[in-house]
C-alpha cells in the first residue's frame, strides 16, 4: 500500500521563501525548530538554505505522521499562513465559532494564529479521523 501524501513539496518550497520564519517548518510538523528559525531568521539564514536540500525528507516524514482525510493540510497552512487573522482555516475545517472569534478579534489577537501555528497539523489530522474514523 503507498504511503499516503499528506504533505505537498511544492508547498513546502512556497513555505520556504518564507522560511527564515520557520513557516516551512511548522507545515512539516516541527514547531520548536519553527520558532527557533522565527527568531533566529532561519538560524541567521544558514540553516534556511541548508533547509532547502532537506525539504524533501521532512516531506516523506510528515507523510508518515499525519492521517489523510478530507481536510487537506497544504489548503489548512495556505490559508493560515496568508488568511491566519481571519479565521479562514478553522472554518475551513468546520470550526466556526472559532473561526468566526478569529475573524473579530485578528486571531484572538494574534496569540491564537501563533497557536495555530504550533498545532494545526494535530488539529487537521484530528479533524481527518473524526470523519474518517
Amino acid at each position: 500500500m503507498a504511503q499516503p501524501d499528506t504533505h505537498s513539496k511544492v508547498i513546502g518550497y512556497l513555505l520556504w521563501i518564507f522560511g527564515f520564519l520557520g513557516s516551512h517548518r511548522f507545515y512539516y510538523g516541527k514547531p520548536i525548530t519553527g520558532t527557533i528559525w522565527f527568531l533566529t531568521l532561519g538560524l541567521f539564514f544558514i540553516g534556511w538554505i541548508i533547509d532547502l536540500f532537506l525539504i524533501p525528507a521532512m516531506d516523506r516524514e510528515a507523510d508518515y505522521r499525519f492521517q489523510e482525510g478530507p481536510f487537506s493540510y497544504s489548503v489548512s497552512w495556505i490559508l493560515l499562513t496568508f488568511l491566519g487573522v481571519f479565521g479562514i482555516h478553522r472554518m475551513y475545517m468546520g470550526k466556526w465559532i472559532t473561526g468566526i472569534l478569529y475573524l473579530l478579534t485578528g486571531g484572538i489577537f494574534l496569540l491564537g494564529v501563533l497557536y495555530d501555528f504550533w498545532t494545526l497539523n494535530e488539529q487537521v489530522a484530528v479533524r481527518n479521523s473524526e470523519i474518517t474514523g
